[in-house]
């Protein structure tokens, strides 16, 4: 990428506002959005592979107090694809939300090639 430039954030689904989110971990999700944004690539424990969505989706990390935000994001060449939040309850993402976070990536890449 360009010295300068940033990839934009298509939001496909959800929000990172408060609330629900306290305000410091909706400056710790818009960080490391930032980040993705300007090229970083980011590993454990900020964010992790979800293969079983599609090549190049992850899963962001926000820990806010005894609630654990997930930002389920594929990274395009165009931009970065928010699929997905939710608090996360459970070790296991629920399926239904693997499920949604796929078709949209699909939809996604499906309309950005078609283009």
């Amino acid at each position: 990428m360009l010295a300068g430039m940033s990839k934009p954030l298509v939001w496909l689904h959800g929000e990172v506002k408060s609330p629900p989110f306290s305000a410091s971990a909706r400056l710790e999700a818009g960080f490391l959005l930032r980040m993705l944004q300007e090229g970083e690539r980011l590993g454990m424990p900020e964010s992790r592979p979800m293969p079983a969505i599609g090549s190049g989706c992850h899963e962001l990390r926000v820990v806010d107090g005894d609630v654990t935000w997930r930002i389920v994001y594929g990274l395009a060449a165009d931009a970065v694809v928010i699929l997905e939040v939710f608090s996360k309850k459970t070790r296991a993402t629920p399926k239904a939300v693997l499920d949604v976070a796929r078709r949209r990536w699909k939809r996604y890449l499906h309309l950005v090639e078609g283009a």
